[in-house]
């Protein structure tokens, strides 16, 4: 490992010099400096593409941007290779939220991250969607780790057992039984999660919402090709968006109508039991003498809770309450998309109405021409017949011409009316 990769170069290079006379000679040091830097080019290509920006947020509020590998991450957290492809750019329009032994993968929308009990992994932490999020979790995060210390501290004591192994085990059961009290830290970041993308799609359907109407409005008074590129523009809008809310409130309602799914997302709680385990391991090896009282405290939360873990995996009404109420938001936003597309489809009844309506003028003034058309055609061909070369006695009746137009076309006009009448009376023409 401490070796020099210069040298080892320089070595190869003048062990080959010796055995080809044949070759001109090289020098050592050009042969050796013409390969390194092609070698370490190649790496620096190899780490550059493997590695990804990340934000690690611990629970003291402390923040660090760090370029990690998915090796590092995997060892780090401790979940299977292929959860990665997660918070790769394959699903990356997915919504998912993952509990593994000791992380929570968190995939909603533009956040993508991975937290346990102790910290937040967040990918791509300088995207401009991502930064509120980011100021969200510098800002809350603290303030309710401050506020959840203050008060856990004045109902403890400290006494001689804090420094064994029995003391730790009971320290333990404690948190457990303020982090009851307390959402634990991964469910607070979740729940800056699920409060950031909320606020972001509502706003969105907020906005659209704003916007919608007026055009909608604008259509039905002029029906036009602009404004109706405008509504397509607008429909195309509004069904991305629909789909981005029931992507998030689809794996809310899968986590709520499963009570296992929400157990493993306790990570404070597992964690605590693994202490727990920990602890009574060692007290046992130690054969170590505890008090009466303390001990049936112990044996009950050993005997009801961590080697089985059936009273704490029930309860889940923490992580419960918390979902239904993101739940009930989305299913807000969820309403306001569809009433703006209800909106949408009275608006396209509304226009197709009013074009059925001009079409029908359009066929009714069609139908009033043909018909004058065929009057008028009647007296064209009278006066067509009279315009022949053949021999008549009219011809010699003088003002015989005023009196045959005339008469031709009253009869045109009188037949115009009675086919009118007809269509009237047939409702084939409005009134």
């Amino acid at each position: 490992m401490g070796k020099n990769p210069f040298s080892i170069h320089r070595t190869i290079s003048r062990r080959r010099h010796k055995k080809s006379p044949i070759a001109p000679p090289t020098p050592p040091q050009e042969a050796a400096i013409e390969v390194v830097p092609m070698a370490s080019t190649k790496v620096k290509k190899k780490m550059g593409a493997a590695l990804r920006l990340w934000m690690k947020f611990d629970k003291s509020g402390q923040s660090e941007l760090i370029e990690w590998d998915k090796t590092t991450i995997i060892k780090r957290v401790g979940i299977p290779p292929r959860d990665l492809r997660i918070l790769g750019p394959i699903f990356s329009q997915s919504s998912s939220i993952l509990a593994r032994e000791r992380a929570m993968i968190v995939n909603l929308e533009f956040i993508k991250a991975i937290v346990t009990a102790e910290e937040v992994l967040l990918l791509d932490p300088l995207r401009q969607e991502v930064l509120p999020f980011v100021d969200q979790l510098r800002q809350q995060l603290p303030l309710k780790i401050s506020d959840a210390r203050n008060k856990a501290s004045p109902g403890k004591a400290q006494d001689n057992e804090a420094h064994s192994t029995v003391g730790k085990w009971t320290h333990a059961a404690e948190a457990l039984e303020d982090e009851q009290q307390e959402l634990p830290f991964e469910f607070q970041v979740l729940e800056i999660a699920l409060e950031v993308v909320c606020s972001y799609l509502d706003s969105n359907v907020t906005e659209l919402e704003k916007n919608a109407y007026p055009v909608l409005d604008e259509l039905a008074r002029n029906v036009s090709t602009k404004n109706l590129e405008r509504v397509r523009s607008l429909k195309s809008n509004l069904t991305r968006m629909l789909a981005q809310v029931q992507k998030v409130r689809d794996e809310i309602e899968h986590l709520l109508d499963d009570n296992e799914d929400m157990a493993q997302l306790y990570l404070t709680r597992k964690l605590i039991q693994y202490q727990q385990s920990e602890a009574l391991l060692n007290s046992a090896a130690s054969n170590s003498i505890v008090p009466a009282p303390r001990l049936q405290r112990m044996s009950s939360y050993r005997s009801g809770s961590m080697m089985t873990g059936s009273h704490w995996d029930d309860d889940v009404e923490d992580l419960e309450m918390l979902l239904e109420a993101y739940f009930m938001q989305l299913d807000g936003t969820r309403n306001k998309i569809l009433s703006v597309r209800e909106y949408i489809d009275d608006t396209e009844d509304y226009v197709n109405i009013q074009l059925d309506n001009q079409r029908n003028e359009l066929i009714q003034l069609q139908l009033t021409l043909t018909i004058a058309s065929f009057a008028i055609t009647i007296d064209t061909l009278i006066a067509g017949i009279f315009g022949m070369n053949i021999p008549c006695k009219l011809y010699n009746i003088d003002g015989i011409f005023g009196y045959v137009i005339g008469g031709a076309t009253a009869l045109c006009f009188l037949i115009f009316l009675f086919i009118l009448g007809y269509a009237r009376w047939k409702k084939l023409l409005g009134s």
